[in-house]
């Protein structure tokens, strides 16, 4: 079979498409023949050495993928050979096929295609997690979503709403800031041209948000955590801009602000149960038209490298599938 490996960390050019053989499912195991893989930007982290989990060489990256269970290892239950799904494997994605932890296996849901389906886990599952779970978002509260355009911050987009939440989304440009409005963004922040901080007080008569979802880091976090409202929730999500932001902390005390930490992967782990229901509540919501992956893309094993550069500068709005 085919797989795109990274043999040694560095930059994302270095990694080739090689024929390699096929995998066999150990104990507990499905091997999955991928039909589509999305491109996430831990991808991109991964392949240079600079996520938190370091695979050890040589690995395919690929986070999410969706496609037929090709394959079942002993002591498998409730994942059948023949069956069309989704899956979370953290790695292995881009190949033509992926060996995957049953555990981490879910059934594709009805009505859906293989590449919306591989853009579906990760994302809205990470969103779905950050703002119920974590931030305790409530309808008629104002959320603030940066980095809006991207894979994270679109998905935040649709959840937020399917929670009655009044969704103000910034990005960087005003074609970002269309696609955002089409994906049902209330109001919009260019941040390249404004001020964030004072945009988000005027957007909200002064009171400012409720829950700020922050995939980007840098600058931005500590504008956006001036600009929340009394009690209100930052969601660290992560640090698409490179940099990692050292807030003053006396920002949090004055209005009893609570930064919290999002580690959905981690959390997998922690609460497989809870996982599963919030899978369950984002396939309804699917079902009944109220979120659906925006991909833009669709590129080949070959083509991966190049998308991946343009996701680390920031030149892909909502998600990009990789079909192999």
């Amino acid at each position: 079979m085919k797989a795109l490996l990274c043999r040694e960390y560095g930059p994302v050019e270095r990694l080739a498409v090689e024929d390699v053989p096929s995998p066999r499912p150990g104990h507990g195991d499905v091997v999955i023949e991928v039909k589509a893989s999305a491109l996430n930007f831990p991808d991109a982290l991964m392949v240079q050495g600079l996520y938190q989990v370091k695979p050890p060489l040589p690995f395919s990256p690929g986070m999410e993928l969706a496609g037929i269970v090709k394959e079942v290892g002993e002591d498998v239950q409730g994942v059948h050979q023949g069956e069309r799904v989704i899956a979370s494997p953290g790695r292995g994605g881009f190949a033509q096929e992926c060996v995957v932890a049953a555990d981490r296996v879910s059934p594709l849901p009805a009505g859906m295609d293989f590449e919306t389906g591989s853009a579906f886990v990760l994302t809205y599952c990470t969103s779905l997690h950050a703002l119920a779970d974590c931030g305790r978002l409530q309808a008629g509260e104002t959320l603030v979503v940066l980095g809006a355009s991207g894979g994270v911050g679109s998905s935040a987009i649709e959840v937020g709403k399917v929670m009655g939440a009044r969704v103000i989304a910034a990005a960087s440009s005003a074609e970002k800031l269309e696609f955002c409005r089409k994906l049902g963004a209330d109001e919009t922040i260019d941040y390249s041209s404004s001020d964030l901080r004072q945009r988000i007080l005027d957007l909200t008569a002064a009171k400012g948000a409720d829950v700020v979802y922050d995939p980007v880091g840098g600058p931005h976090t500590e504008a956006a955590l001036r600009a929340m409202a009394w009690r209100g929730r930052l969601l660290i999500i992560g640090f698409a801009s490179g940099l990692i932001p050292q807030p003053k902390l006396n920002l949090a005390l004055l209005k009893e602000r609570s930064l919290v930490g999002v580690y959905w992967g981690d959390w997998t782990q922690r609460d497989p149960a809870g996982q599963r229901r919030n899978v369950e509540l984002l396939a309804r919501w699917f079902t009944e038209g109220k979120v659906k992956p925006a991909v833009t893309e669709r590129v080949t094993l070959e083509e991966a490298p190049a998308a991946m550069r343009r996701l680390l500068q920031r030149n892909v709005k909502g998600k990009v599938v990789v079909v192999p």
